[in-house]
């Protein structure tokens, strides 16, 4: 089996390439840049391609049985110059039109729990929402209609399917994700304050094993969600400290006060040229109902299951400090 991955150098894109290896497929690595130590030393092909250039796409795409399709932008500060929309809705339209172009069997989307309609949600909540609207942040409705692309695609021939990943933590987070930069600061006693609430977290590796029994088992036309396990971010950080040995009580700020010291943290971050502590999109994240996500439907069809957030913590804190992070 010959399996493409966008998005191969990414923090998910690090474990499913190497999840997909060791199972002995064949894997195409496909980003806008491949020089990097996500991918270095492994046994794969790499392809530079970009998923608003859709002959690029088409020519990766080439020879493959399966496109696994994570290559994503993720935003918390809406869509300024609209490459989330770009990337999270019209590249997931490019790529789905060149795996039909490129003859590719089955297509595997990698979606998010946000694209999912959680406000309001009552007693267990599972793939049975629905998705977000007109409305919903920048991020949330790129996904959202991102998934309305690729499932309207399953009953035209395309064996197309959407996994819904919660927050991701683990190793092989080399590009630095905002929550594996997060995770680095707590492991090191940084960040002078905390926000309230919590979410959840699911191990990378955890969802790369499910995208393995995405391609083999998955049932076309259908959304998993791949929920781990709800931890407040005060936990986490108390985690990471006891993990690392560097513990640091902070003060976790009111929802009010976060609410109103937005536009400083925003415009500080703006200075700096860097990513705020939080902003609004961030903090209503955190409060959302993420804390009775059921996974079942991924558990009986695909195998999926979550390991415990803190063996996750441990084995990051441990690739951190071996020197193989970047």
């Amino acid at each position: 089996m010959r399996v493409a991955v966008t998005g191969a150098t990414g923090h998910l894109g690090a474990n499913v390439v190497r999840t997909f290896l060791a199972r002995g497929a064949a894997v195409r690595a496909i980003a806008r840049r491949v020089d990097t130590p996500a991918i270095a030393g492994l046994a794969l092909d790499r392809v530079c391609a970009d998923v608003l250039d859709p002959p690029a796409l088409e020519a990766a795409f080439a020879g493959c049985d399966v496109v696994v399709h994570l290559a994503a932008k993720i935003s918390i500060r809406g869509d300024r110059d609209g490459a989330v929309r770009r990337t999270n809705v019209e590249g997931t339209r490019n790529a789905v039109a060149a795996a039909r172009s490129a003859g590719v069997g089955r297509f595997v989307h990698v979606s998010s729990v946000h694209a999912m309609n959680l406000n309001g949600a009552e007693g267990i909540a599972d793939e049975n929402l629905p998705l977000v609207g007109e409305g919903a942040f920048a991020y949330d409705r790129s996904k959202a209609d991102g998934e309305r692309i690729v499932l309207g695609e399953a009953s035209g021939g395309l064996e197309a399917l959407v996994l819904r990943p919660t927050g991701i933590l683990g190793p092989h987070d080399y590009m630095r994700s905002r929550a594996g930069t997060m995770l680095r600061e707590f492991f090191r006693g940084q960040r002078p304050f905390l926000i309230p609430g919590g979410y959840d977290w699911v191990d990378a590796r955890d969802v790369a094993a499910a995208l393995v029994g995405a391609v083999t088992q998955g049932r076309a036309g259908q959304a998993y969600l791949l929920s781990g396990h709800w931890v407040s971010i005060e936990e986490l950080a108390r985690l990471c400290g006891d993990i690392s040995g560097v513990r640091k009580k902070r003060p976790v700020l009111p929802r009010w006060t976060a609410m109103a010291a937005l536009p400083v943290v925003e415009a500080l971050a703006d200075m700096r040229s860097g990513e705020p502590l939080f902003t609004r999109e961030s903090l209503a994240a955190v409060a959302s109902n993420t804390r009775n996500l059921s996974s079942r439907k991924a558990a009986d069809e695909l195998g999926f299951s979550a390991r415990p957030v803190a063996e996750t913590l441990r084995d990051t804190f441990g690739w951190l400090t071996t020197g193989d992070c970047g």
